[in-house]
């Protein structure tokens, strides 16, 4: 299939190594930045912080996150060009719920006459999700994906690779970006740049999915 969107996902794959020498340029990454804010999530709740780490004293600080574990991803901590930490409000409130919706009538997306019944309506699948403490954090984890998923194919259109990474230390991230996270936590982080293709066995590889017949159904 000759499609741009399908040659984008048949060319991304994840990067095992990084070029340090390379960087993203300041408009790729403004690009980037954009993409992440322009990301959908449901009722548009946005419970999100992305942290991007490119400095080289923050990538240390990400480097020490890994001390104890997932050790296969912490060279990417300083190799790779940038990494963005994807966090979650766990405890996602209608006070948070209406900043948005702030931003709904602002943007003139939202009548202003309908901004109660957005603000206590869509507001009403946040609860759906909410449990007796407050806690939503299964919910708002699941809008990080979300944004990740658009941020991999943004950084397949731009020819930059990409390592989405799970193998992450939370707790240990939680106290050394505490300033930064404010409570969020970060269960994912993404690390971009290029490939360093003599050394990344990834690299070059084709494609190993399923077969379409066997993971779509038409009904």
């Amino acid at each position: 299939m000759s499609h741009q969107i399908i040659k984008d996902l048949n060319t991304r794959y994840t990067a095992k190594k990084y070029d340090a020498t390379k960087r993203i340029s300041a408009d790729d990454m403004n690009v980037i930045k954009e993409a992440l804010r322009l990301s959908a999530s449901s009722i548009n709740s946005q419970p999100w912080k992305f942290i991007v780490i490119e400095s080289d004293a923050a990538k240390q600080r990400f480097h020490d996150t890994f001390v104890n574990k997932h050790q296969f991803n912490q060279p990417h901590a300083t190799e790779a060009s940038h990494i963005v930490l994807f966090a979650y409000n766990p405890h996602y409130t209608k006070e948070n719920y209406k900043k948005v919706v702030d931003a709904e009538v602002s943007s003139g997306h939202l009548p202003a006459d309908r901004y109660d019944a957005m603000l206590n309506g869509a507001y009403g699948f946040a609860e759906a999700n909410t449990d007796e403490n407050g806690f939503n954090g299964h919910w708002t984890k699941a809008q990080t994906y979300i944004a990740l998923g658009n941020t991999l194919h943004t950084l397949a259109r731009l020819g930059i690779d990409s390592t989405p990474m799970e193998g992450v230390d939370p707790e240990m991230i939680s106290e050394l970006f505490k300033d930064e996270l404010d409570g969020y936590i970060c269960d994912v982080a993404l690390a971009m740049g290029y490939s360093l293709e003599r050394e990344d066995y990834n690299h070059g590889q084709p494609k190993a999915r399923l077969a379409q017949e066997q993971v779509v159904t038409v009904l």
